[in-house]
This record gives structure tokens, C-alpha cells and sequence, in this order.
């Protein structure tokens, strides 16, 4: 069975969705359409996830498909679509390759995070891009960050990013953090407008466990955007690489990565265009002896 995962905004009826589906019934493979706002598992006999929306769709899909080893393919409807592997008017083609058995897979790292008030655990979630917690009042949140249990130092800053290296690329990035290549499995802080110049954004060791505690201040926490906890003085929040990988269905190369940064982020584009045509020549030294103006 092959399930496909929507955007709600997605209609379902669209040509290339239609044609997908009887290119599937007439191969003998079950297909169904589950929208993502619909709290429904995935069926049990799904062997690829396909998602139709665009990055934050297939954000979704890894929380539901990494846990049980499910492929996923996700398909760009959206915006930037720098996660997805095709565009609408190749799905059939996709499918039929992944058929075929012509595609390789990418496993990606998820972050595991746990929100802790005491004894009480207030929630759990999986991430493939990232953590935020952000101050939910005025003034600075204070974080303090230990590893293993091992104290780090205070973070004062509008709050913290802790990103995978596939959430480098991400809101880590806006906040001034590197691009880590995806295959790379560490963990990524990102301080967000610190207060010290000095606190700089850290990376860390896939088995390691970050914790972020509140000594003074409320904040809010958040994985992949939702869902969002609100956090008291005293709280704690626990970060650990998840146990099992995102397997993403490819069928470019693994350095497409290097080609997307520049298609979708304008990475290493020079911000001047280069002339097209011939490079003009430099005026000789005896033109400007003779009281030559350039342009003139």
C-alpha cells in the first residue's frame, strides 16, 4: 500500500493525483489519501509515505513514518520545497521508478524532546528540524544549558535553537547558525540574540543529551512548530538524537544538496550579477595621461 499524505489545502482532485492513483490500481497497489490536519494514523501496510504540500508537510509525515522505518517521498506543492524530492508533474514518474526499485534512500537524524515540570513529564515529541524555546515575557530568558548532565554555562538570549543537520538549514540559519551537510548527525545550538557577543551557536554529538532549564523565567518551547508548551520557572527540557532515522526516498544524488543551496537559498550567488557579455577593456595608461574621463 502506498498512503498519501495531504496538505488541507491540497485537493485531492487534482489531474496529476488522479493519474497517480489509477497508475497505482492498475499496477495492483492499494493507494489511500489521508489529509494532515486529520489526527489518523497511518495504515499498517503502508510501505511509502507520499506527501503532497510542501516542507512543513513533510515535517509532519517524519513524525508519523521514522518511528515504523516508512519511506518517505515528499512531493512539492508549496513555496520553497527544500525538502521535497519532486515537483507535482513528476509523482507518476517518482512512483513508478520507486517501483521499479530505481531510488536510493536518505536517512536523516531526528531530535527526540522531552518538556519536564519536576517529576511530571508535560510532553513529548519527535523533531526533524528542530527545537525553539523563546521567552514568553519582556526582558531576556536566562537558559541553563548542561550536557550529560555536566553544566555548560547561562545562555541570557531571546531564547535557544537546538537543530538537527537537516534544521541547519532552517530557522538555525536565520538565527546566524552554520549549514551542516544532512548526512552529518550532530546536534546544533543556536543562541538567539544573546546578550555576551561571546555565546556563540555550538555543536554537540549525536549521543549526547542537551538539557535547556528555566532558573527565573517563563518561556515558551516548540518542535518542528508545533506543538508549543509553555514552560515555567523551574522546567526542563530534554533533547537526545531519536533512535530511529527518517528514511527520504532519492532519486538525484546525494550532491544535489550543494545545487539546492544554491537554487532555493541563493547560497554563493554573487549579490553583483556578472556582465554577459565580453569584459570590457581596462582604459591604457596613455589615454589617461591625455585626460581621458571614464564614460565620457
Amino acid at each position: 500500500m502506498i498512503t498519501f499524505l495531504l496538505h488541507p489545502y491540497v485537493d485531492p482532485a487534482l489531474p496529476a493525483v488522479s493519474a497517480a492513483r489509477r497508475l497505482l490500481l492498475g499496477t495492483g497497489v492499494e493507494c489511500r489519501l489521508l489529509s494532515r490536519d486529520r489526527r489518523r494514523a497511518v495504515p499498517r501496510a503502508t510501505r511509502l509515505l507520499v506527501t503532497l504540500g510542501g516542507d512543513g508537510t513533510l515535517l509532519h509525515a517524519a513524525r508519523l513514518a521514522a518511528p515504523r522505518g516508512i519511506p518517505v517521498l515528499g512531493v512539492n506543492l508549496g513555496r520553497l520545497g527544500f525538502l521535497t524530492e519532486l515537483e507535482l508533474e513528476g509523482l507518476g514518474e517518482g512512483l513508478q521508478r520507486f517501483l521499479a526499485g530505481e531510488y536510493r534512500l536518505d536517512e536523516r537524524m531526528l531530535i527526540e524532546v522531552t518538556a519536564e515540570r519536576g517529576e511530571r513529564r508535560l510532553g513529548r515529541a519527535l523533531g526533524l528540524n528542530e527545537l525553539v524555546v523563546q521567552r514568553a515575557t519582556e526582558g531576556l530568558a536566562r537558559l541553563r544549558l548542561t550536557v550529560d548532565g555536566q553544566e555548560v554555562g547561562v545562555i541570557d538570549a531571546d531564547g535557544a535553537i537546538v537543530a538537527t543537520a537537516t534544521g541547519s538549514t532552517a530557522y538555525a540559519l536565520a538565527a546566524g547558525g552554520p549549514i551542516l551537510e544532512p548526512t552529518i548527525e550532530n546536534l546544533l545550538l543556536v543562541p538567539m540574540n544573546p546578550f555576551a557577543l561571546t555565546v556563540r551557536p555550538v555543536i554537540f554529538p549525536p549521543h549526547q543529551e542537551l538539557t535547556l532549564e528555566l532558573p527565573r523565567s517563563p518561556a515558551t518551547a516548540s518542535v518542528d512548530g508545533l506543538p508549543t508548551w509553555r514552560l515555567r520557572p523551574g522546567d526542563q527540557v530534554r533533547i537526545a538524537g531519536f533512535g530511529r532515522r527518517l528514511r527520504m526516498v532519492r532519486f538525484s544524488p546525494p550532491e544535489r544538496f550543494y545545487a539546492l543551496l544554491r537554487q532555493k537559498l541563493n547560497w554563493g550567488l554573487p549579490l553583483v550579477p556578472t556582465p554577459s557579455g565580453p569584459p570590457s577593456e581596462p582604459p591604457r595608461v596613455g589615454d589617461r595621461a591625455r585626460g581621458g574621463r571614464a564614460g565620457a
